[in-house]
């Protein structure tokens, strides 16, 4: 069967092997990757190569032939492109036309390559000098009341260096408007753990994986969203460690898994099993999965002390380290079962087996991705993890530990320089004192009140500093109307995305260089630096040419705005943005622990940050681990909604394809799930297609269920049978994200609630 053809066809193979080899030639193909550049894969994740601008998993072995994965070739072979999306392209198209195309398409016209100013005379983007450019930036935010009417978006591929440059510049002008892509995926990450073990960080390193004899994975998809992780998972099967995976959805990844590096298993076609067990909780279900299993671990813990067995607890952990442990127990211990079992869609028989695993492991890492991360309730996801860890003393000792396994590649490390809406006041302090202004103590705005404050009229310019906001954020009518009242809109990019086509009365789209680039400054090549998911401090240097000469690197370019707007102060950010070692010097003087970092990041590999918690150092108001005590929800957004139309009601996840990276799609492929050369699928329990009265293939509305009177529908969707927990369905994002209502956002972090939005699915209107 053509792939090229639309086409559903189970996929039986392993993850990787050949067929991803096949894929990285495919790819580099359909690119038309200039072959003498092919030798960059072999310095991608390398200590003098590059970081690669897909996933934050950890780096192990430097010394390896090769350090990349399929995902990763695609993401590098988007940048390595030949195709141009240059000026004279843009005398071509309108931005009407553009808007016409699939957002593939839009990618497929590659590199970005002038500075361009919106001509909404011709409704085209016509060439600006650079120069112009940051004065029409200046202009407009200086015209601005309030700095608050300003939103400064990042994405996670921004190293180091610009950002910690944006949000000095940011703050020096007068706001802490930092909408982030860290809003939209692991903000209850960052902001649950700090509650319960004082840092929202990983409190494990790779060191630890080989050391650990159990692992469970929540909510991920490793072979797709950060495939090199399954190398590291294919060891621990190996040498016998119980890995369980708990997810929804059964992820090809983490069944079986052929390792490109293996002579064995490649001409063999061998494989490693990955996970001993699967537990699917419904979408939505973890939490009182979760639950479940902390409560059977103290009935356990009875039923030892009582025989007079060895203890289930570490009672000498949570005695000398943990705070609140009597109220949680209480509350464990007056939690009916019934409740949880419903709650989470998994049988009891299943939860107390799961607790039995948890409960013989030595040395426990317990990972998650966005599963755990876009629910309403995901900070309480997250804090019982963390609780249940806890309980048996799982965390600061070696082999075990919380990972979280962030998406793109330095989210964590912008995070890290500053990119926040709630800065901390010692941050804030400092400053102050380094540079002898006054930053902004209030609170901004987060991407969610962004999009609220753009369509309430009250935020006026927005500048995104990659990424491709408007299809990343939920509601997209509305982000989309949101954008449009604005007075400018300014994207910096590498390539064509639909942000640039929905826009402000002005807008600019500024090319940057991609992280597989030289980067020149005044002749002398410029390394960057990114922070991965367990919080190794390394450089990126690039190695191709420039797909243009007229590309700037992000940080010439937040430096040029700047400049333009606040001249040379609080710093000279044209001599800062010469030589990106002076501005590791400003973050030694700023951030903690990047002390000497110049020297410290040299070193092969880098260095690790120190994170309190990984050595039983618990930076809570306590001073000590801290368990929360969190109830199951009656009146969820899908409590509610089924209280209004019944059981019809479907709880929809967001996904990604297999051939996508965050919004960015490769190709109209998701090998792994057997759906060929489209994207217009919902994936479906075969029982509850069939209790709604649709056939197999059928094309569906989907219209969210809300408070609200707002309509929120995609059309013209095909049924795709799939195992898949009965009440729940899947299809991918972007396309989905009209369906995700702006309100619908976790409590206590405001991340979108993609992963369980309550739908009704109709036979397609017609026209659909």
């Amino acid at each position: 069967m053509s792939r090229s053809q639309p086409a559903i066809q189970p996929y039986d193979h392993p993850a990787a092997g050949w067929g991803a080899l096949k894929q990285v030639a495919v790819t580099l193909l359909r690119e038309r990757v200039d072959p003498a550049k092919l030798k960059m894969l072999l310095a991608q994740n390398q200590p003098e190569g590059f970081d690669c601008p897909g996933c934050a998993w950890p780096d192990r072995n430097h010394a390896s032939t090769f350090e990349f994965c399929e995902n990763g070739v695609k993401a590098v072979a988007a940048e390595a492109t030949s195709r141009r999306a240059d000026a004279a392209f843009f005398a071509r198209h309108t931005v009407a036309e553009l808007l016409g195309q699939s957002d593939f398409e839009l990618e497929q016209h590659g590199r970005l390559t002038d500075p361009l100013v919106y001509d909404p005379a011709s409704d085209r983007y016509l060439p600006i000098a650079w120069d112009e450019a940051f004065a029409l930036i200046a202009r407009e935010l200086r015209a601005l009341p309030d700095p608050d009417q300003a939103s400064f978006y990042t994405s996670g591929r921004t190293s180091n260096e610009a950002a910690y440059l944006f949000q000095l510049f940011v703050r020096a002008y007068g706001t802490n408007n930092f909408p982030d892509c860290s809003n939209m995926c692991h903000e209850a990450t960052s902001r649950g753990l700090p509650g319960t073990v004082g840092v929202g960080k990983a409190t494990v390193t790779l060191d630890d994986f080989a050391q650990a004899d159990t692992l469970l994975l929540f909510g991920q998809n490793p072979g797709t969203n950060h495939p090199r992780m399954l190398g590291e998972l294919r060891d621990c099967a190996r040498r016998g460690a119980t890995i369980v995976s708990i997810n929804p959805l059964r992820e090809r990844g983490l069944e079986r898994f052929t390792d490109p590096q293996s002579p064995l298993e490649m001409l063999g076609g061998g494989s490693t099993s990955i996970s001993s067990v699967f537990v699917r909780p419904r979408v939505g279900g973890d939490f009182a999965l979760l639950k479940g299993v902390a409560k059977r671990v103290l009935e356990l813990d009875d039923a030892a002390l009582a025989a007079g067995a060895p203890r289930v607890l570490d009672v000498d952990f949570i005695a000398g380290h943990c705070s609140g442990f009597e109220a949680f127990a209480a509350d464990l211990r007056q939690q009916a079962w019934q409740p949880l079992v419903e709650e989470s869609g998994v049988e009891l028989e299943q939860i107390l087996a799961l607790a039995d695993i948890y409960g013989r492991g030595q040395r426990v890492i317990a990972t998650w991705g966005m599963g755990l991360t876009q629910h309403k309730h995901a900070m309480a996801n997250v804090q019982m993890l963390s609780n249940l860890l806890m309980m048996r003393g799982q965390i600061g000792k070696p082999g075990a530990g919380l990972c979280p396994v962030r998406g793109h590649s330095n989210v964590q490390g912008d995070r890290t320089m500053g990119i926040e809406e709630r800065p901390g006041a010692q941050f804030l302090d400092r400053l102050q004192q380094v540079y002898g202004f006054a930053p902004p103590r209030r609170h901004g705005l987060d991407v969610v009140a962004t999009i609220d404050a753009m369509l309430r009229g009250q935020v006026r310019v927005f500048f995104g500093l990659g990424g491709n906001f408007v299809m990343a954020a939920p509601d997209t009518p509305r982000t989309m109307q949101a954008l449009r009242q604005c007075e400018l809109t300014v994207q910096v990019s590498t390539k064509l995305n639909r942000s640039h086509l929905v826009h402000g009365r002005q807008a600019l789209i500024l090319p940057t260089l991609g992280r597989t680039e030289r980067d020149l400054q005044r002749g002398v090549e410029q390394g960057v630096s990114v922070e991965d998911s367990m919080c190794q401090v390394h450089l990126s240097f690039g190695m191709n040419r420039p797909a243009s000469p007229a590309l700037r690197s992000e940080v010439a370019i937040v430096a040029g705005v700047a400049e333009a707007t606040l001249g040379a102060r609080p710093v000279d950010w044209a001599w800062l943005a010469q030589d990106y070692s002076r501005i590791r010097d400003e973050i030694a003087k700023v951030i903690e622990g990047f002390e000497d970092f110049n020297r410290r990041v040299a070193a092969e590999g880098g260095f690790h940050l120190h994170v309190a918690s990984r050595e039983r150092q618990w930076l809570t108001a306590s001073g000590k681990a801290q368990f929360v005590v969190h109830a199951l929800d009656p009146d969820s957004p899908l409590h509610r909604a089924r209280r209004r139309h019944g059981e019809r009601v479907l709880v929809l996840a967001t996904i990604r394809s297999h051939d996508q990276y965050n919004t960015t799609v490769y190709a109209l492929n998701d090998r792994y799930r057997g759906v060929y050369g489209r994207r217009d699928v919902v994936f479906i329990h075969p029982a509850d297609r069939q209790a709604l009265g649709l056939a197999e293939g059928a094309k569906v509305d989907l219209d969210t269920v809300w408070d609200d009177d707002v309509p929120r529908r995609v059309p013209g969707f095909t049924l795709v049978d799939y195992d898949i927990p009965r009440g729940c369905i899947a299809a991918y994002y972007p396309e989905t994200n009209p369906l995700v209502p702006l309100a619908s956002a976790a409590d206590g972090c405001g991340t979108p609630a993609s992963k369980s939005i309550p739908v009704l699915l109709s036979p397609a209107r017609a026209g659909a």
